[in-house]
């Protein structure tokens, strides 16, 4: 099975979930904050490969949700620059195993990658289940659930 850095959010539950699909298909996970991550653009940029720029965002993002930023206006060197800033406007989880690095959780995606025991069937694992209306809560606001 694979060793996989998957860069995270602390205390969001939908990367809780994406860790606990891995570790149950055997894969050793090796969890990283990716808020305090030295980022540098080369490095961020690696994650996302041939990915369009507004798929590099998290919609849940209070920045995105508000309207303030709106992905698909974005040039790759002004995603890059902000998400440097603001770290919460990238997608999550970020993996890497080896050199081959991907971004979100497809289930089927990442099972045809690496491979996968168990799809949840109609589970978004990548959006926010803690957020309703615009409000932000602390799995976006970078806050550690404890």
């Amino acid at each position: 099975m694979a060793t996989v850095y998957f860069y995270e959010k602390p205390g969001c539950i939908n990367n809780t979930r994406q860790k606990k699909l891995l570790t149950a298909a055997g894969h050793q996970v090796i969890a990283k904050n990716l808020l305090t991550e030295p980022w540098q653009k080369e490095r961020l940029r690696a994650f996302f490969g041939s990915e369009p720029v507004h798929q590099w965002f998290n919609y849940s993002a209070p920045a995105v949700k508000n309207g303030a930023l709106d992905p698909n206006q974005i040039s790759e060197e002004q995603a890059l620059a902000l998400m440097l800033k603001d770290r919460l406007l990238i997608r999550r989880p970020l993996m890497q195993v080896g050199d081959a690095r991907v971004v979100g959780f497809d289930q089927h995606k990442v099972h045809n990658w690496i491979g996968l025991t168990e799809i949840l069937a109609g589970s978004d694992l990548e959006g926010c289940p803690r957020t309703s209306g615009t409000e932000p809560h602390d799995c976006l606001s970078g806050t550690v659930e404890k």
